[in-house]
């Protein structure tokens, strides 16, 4: 059996695999393959009711650095007096020092408050009990923080796992001042545009080498409205004609002030 990087990848793996073992096996009892009788069952099956929302809830409380704590202990055991590591997972800035629900299932985490969800973590377990701490960010989650304080992109933990793109771009902003504001206004952009839309747009402005504030607007609005965008040039000529060429006569302005206003300024 091949390595996997993780349980999803096997999990993958083993439904592919035991798919085509059922196209290659036959039944045994009934005529066809597995999948043969499996594929005539299907139609006389009852579909399945919604899933239980099974979750065991705990109320926590944000830290002012936008963080909630989750001690993924098994029944409250210790191992040689060593406690399992406290995850922080991130939450939206505007929910610091306020009280929220942790809704706990076995593969995620989900943060709630006055009935909305705000935010979803994929749950990290440890196997080791001697692991240090680790902290898992969401960088949307800070966004608000950095508007107030354009400074802390720089060597904000929240911002060291930015998306390819916006890492590429923000090495070219921060170079010249005032950079640090702008790549902060490019980062919001994703509270009010899709994130894959604006990324698209920093991409474009990198491979064109305009990498600023305002053509990564320019083309997110271009890619938002549904324009062409990087089409072929023009064929113009090199000078435009003009039928009547404009002539400097200020004798003109005299001639309107006889006519309009009977050779008086208007006041």
């Amino acid at each position: 059996m091949p390595d996997f990087p993780d349980l999803a990848a096997l999990n993958a793996w083993l439904e592919q695999r035991c798919l085509e073992l059922w196209r290659e096996t036959a039944h045994g009892t009934l005529p066809g393959t597995i999948a043969d009788v499996w594929a005539e069952e299907q139609v006389a099956l009852m579909p399945l009711p919604p899933a239980f929302d099974g979750f065991i809830e705990l109320s926590k409380r944000v830290s002012p650095t936008c963080l909630i704590s989750f001690e993924h202990e098994e029944d409250q055991e210790t191992i040689r007096g060593i406690v399992s590591p406290t995850q922080g997972y991130s939450v939206p800035a505007s929910f610091a020092n306020r009280p929220v629900s942790l809704r706990i299932y076995p593969d995620r985490l989900v943060v709630a408050a006055k009935g909305n969800i705000l935010c979803e973590h994929l749950r990290i377990i440890e196997r080791s009990h001697q692991l240090p701490t680790r902290t898992i960010y969401d960088w949307r989650h800070y966004l608000a923080v950095v508007q107030r304080k354009p400074g802390a992109l720089r060597n904000g933990a929240p911002f060291l796992e930015l998306p390819h793109g916006f890492r590429q771009l923000q090495e070219h902003m921060l170079r010249k001042p005032g950079g640090d504001r702008e790549m902060v206004d490019i980062l919001a952009l994703v509270l009010q545009h899709d994130e894959q839309a604006v990324l698209a747009a920093v991409d474009l402005a990198l491979a064109e080498g305009l990498p600023t504030k305002t053509h990564v607007l320019n083309l997110l609005h271009r890619l938002v409205d549904g324009k062409v965008i990087g089409g072929p040039p023009l064929d113009t000529p090199q000078a435009l004609v003009l039928q009547r060429e404009p002539k400097a006569n200020v004798e003109r302005y005299d001639d309107l002030r006889a006519q309009v206003a009977g050779g008086h300024h208007a006041s």
